[in-house]
């Protein structure tokens, strides 16, 4: 063999002993330059340096920044955020993980000059997480907090502690003298007091507490769909739990628009793991949950629990969107191919959820609303929904849901195969899952929409008096909204089950921040100006009440949602009830005749004229903390309101 052999992809060269050199036959593609690192450890930073592509334009000055200088303007900002009010100085901020740090050859120089004459904690750097994405969070939350584990779905699962719901009786709001005359004070009032130097000594307890920590989680994002009204917030937190449910429940900036995000318009110091102290003025337990409407500003101390952060801005909308003229709003909201809103509001087991979503129609969101002159908005960017005997034939949304990117609170799951259990309430019923609104398939984006057509009042009416559907007045909508009612099953005591009455002003008095007939008077104003139609939907017992009678079909109530939607119902013939002076349709497609009307459905009608009227007593004697109450120099409202109620 002593032919000179070549395949095109390599040659065969004579050696000394007079034999071929053995021809591999592979091709060398040198049309991409090898990777240029000299350890793995190289490799890795590389592997991390890929930026995410710009979805919006750059601002002009943020392209005459250096990237330098963008970073210090942003470290310079949380540093001014974390500022103790004692020392007027924040933390010495550095970005990037502390545990990545110390793996980099060269250490990072910080972006602010130490300060040592200030105190201890100036010796020290804070390093700041920014805006991290869920696969980032997923890996500090899984690698430095116990009890964050990846379910079998690819869901987060992480705990809050000790605390697994909100704390009511521990929110405090300062009395300051910006707010003071706007807010709603006293009896039934969910606003409990405290002073701004007892606010002022709990935040530089919280504030202590996050710059001795090694490092923070920040979130800078938005608050509200709509552009026009926007609010801008920084959650700063220990915990990348807090901050992963963070970014599913508000609204995520685009890499440019954090670029230009400058101060918030609202901050929260989420010092959850760190208790308050029990001996301060205002303070009733280790935990407080503190508002500062005039700093803009939310202190928590001493709970864990996630969905503190959320209805605290709730409860900051509830306050700032009101003096913009723009109606905040406790309620699910979904929108027809013709463009028709419907805005649900109901209590914890009225079906607001269950009606909101219709795969008819588009979802612009399941909790929280605002009602401007542009329309209705989502204020938020996700869903908290609940978890408790989830299943995916009743809730597939929901189910489907649970993915990668979503956390999931205090549920119980096999240690192995990391199925969830959503039967399992050993740890709490609150079970709860927060994911963003895109995992919804039907979500509308952005979540905006055009002025309601139809606003459905919820009520799970177990007296079982109630109509399954009646068309509202103007005034008995607001009579009806400032109640909020339901009745919920109560415990049982020598084997008797009594249904009981609970009001909740606005359907979310946990939250308003004004008097509700303020909230009330906006929603008329509304109404009036783009024709809404109110309607009140039963969805409790019908013919006798809880124990004897039986719960409303569901099928039933979607055929009346459905006559909503289409405008049938608008055109039925209505017939008036006693004592709540409700009109009923006389016929309603799909549904029968005879449970329209709900005396047709008691076998005793004594029992029932007697069970009608206690109802009406129960609504009487809760509208009586809002007698006295006049909105503005209008006295005449609140007689209008309650002329509505039962008589």
């Amino acid at each position: 063999m002593d032919q000179k052999e070549n395949n095109g992809c390599g040659n065969s060269d004579n050696v000394s002993s007079g034999l071929h050199k053995i021809n591999t036959n592979v091709c060398i593609d040198d049309s991409v330059p090898p990777v240029k690192a000299q350890s793995l450890e190289e490799l890795h930073m590389l592997q991390q340096k890929k930026k995410s592509a710009p979805t919006t334009p750059k601002s002009s000055l943020a392209n005459k920044m250096s990237q330098e200088d963008k970073m210090r303007q942003q470290l310079m900002s949380i540093s001014a955020s974390l500022a103790s009010l004692t020392r007027e100085k924040g933390p010495q901020m550095i970005h990037g993980d502390p545990e990545k740090a110390k793996a980099r050859r060269q250490p990072l120089k910080p972006l602010i000059s130490p300060r040592p004459n200030i105190s201890d904690s100036s010796l020290k750097l804070t390093h700041v997480l920014y805006n991290l994405s869920p696969p980032e969070l997923y890996e500090q939350a899984i690698k430095y907090e116990k009890g964050s584990f990846m379910t079998c779905t690819g869901a987060l699962a992480t705990m809050s502690g000790a605390k697994t719901g909100r704390s009511p009786k521990d929110k405090r709001v300062v009395r300051e003298e910006t707010s003071e005359q706007d807010l709603w004070w006293g009896s039934g009032s969910p606003n409990i007091e405290m002073d701004e130097q007892t606010f002022l000594v709990n935040r530089e307890r919280a504030v202590d507490y996050l710059n001795s920590l090694e490092k923070v989680f920040v979130n800078d994002q938005f608050l509200n769909w709509d552009p026009e009204h926007r609010l801008k917030v920084r959650i700063i937190s220990a915990r990348a739990y807090h901050s992963l449910f963070m970014h599913n429940m508000c609204i995520r900036p685009t890499p440019e628009e954090l670029e230009s995000f400058g101060v918030p318009d609202f901050t929260i110091y989420n010092a959850g793991q760190f208790p308050c102290n029990r001996y301060t003025h205002y303070m009733t337990s280790s935990t407080s949950i503190d508002l500062n409407l005039k700093r803009r500003e939310m202190v928590i101390l001493g709970t864990q629990y996630a969905g503190e952060m959320k209805k605290g801005l709730f409860s900051v909308m509830h306050y700032l969107m009101p003096k913009r003229g723009i109606l905040s709003l406790h309620s699910g909201c979904n929108m027809g191919k013709e463009g028709d809103v419907t805005l649900f509001f109901g209590l914890s087991g009225t079906g607001k959820t269950t009606l909101s979503t219709d795969h008819q129609r588009e979802l612009i969101g399941d909790d929280e609303h605002c009602w401007s002159d542009n329309g209705v908005s989502n204020i938020e960017g996700g869903c908290y929904a609940k978890c408790i005997d989830l299943s995916k034939e009743k809730e597939p949304d929901i189910w489907n849901a649970i993915k990668f990117g979503t956390v999931l609170e205090n549920v119980v799951f096999d240690e192995h195969t990391r199925e969830v259990d959503y039967s399992e309430k050993s740890v709490t019923e609150n079970t709860r899952a927060s994911y963003p609104i895109e995992f919804i398939p039907n979500a509308r984006i952005p979540c905006v929409g055009p002025h309601p057509k139809n606003i459905v009042l919820l009520a799970c009416d177990a007296f079982g008096v109630l109509p399954p559907v009646s068309k509202l007045t103007l005034a008995q909508t607001m009579y009806h909204f400032i109640s909020g009612y339901t009745a919920l099953v109560a415990g049982t005591e020598d084997g008797i089950k009594e249904p009981k009455a609970t009001f909740s002003a606005c359907f979310g008095a946990a939250f308003i921040m004004l008097h509700p007939t303020k909230y009330a008077a906006m929603l008329a104003e509304k109404m009036l100006q783009h024709g809404t139609t109110a309607w009140l939907v039963n969805t409790g017992w019908s013919g006798g009440s809880y124990g004897v009678g039986k719960r409303i079909k569901l099928a039933y109530t979607r055929s009346i949602i459905d006559a909503i939607h289409n405008g049938s119902l608008l055109k039925a013939n209505y017939n008036q009830t006693s004592i709540f002076g409700l009109n009923i349709p006389e016929e309603v497609e799909g549904v029968p005749a005879e449970i329209l009307r709900p005396e047709n459905m008691w076998v005793e009608k004594d029992v029932y004229v007697e069970t009608l009227v206690k109802l009406a007593g129960l609504f009487k004697n809760n509208f009586l903390k809002f007698l006295d109450y006049n909105v503005g120099n209008d006295t005449k409202l609140t007689e209008q309101i309650l002329s509505a109620g039962p008589q």
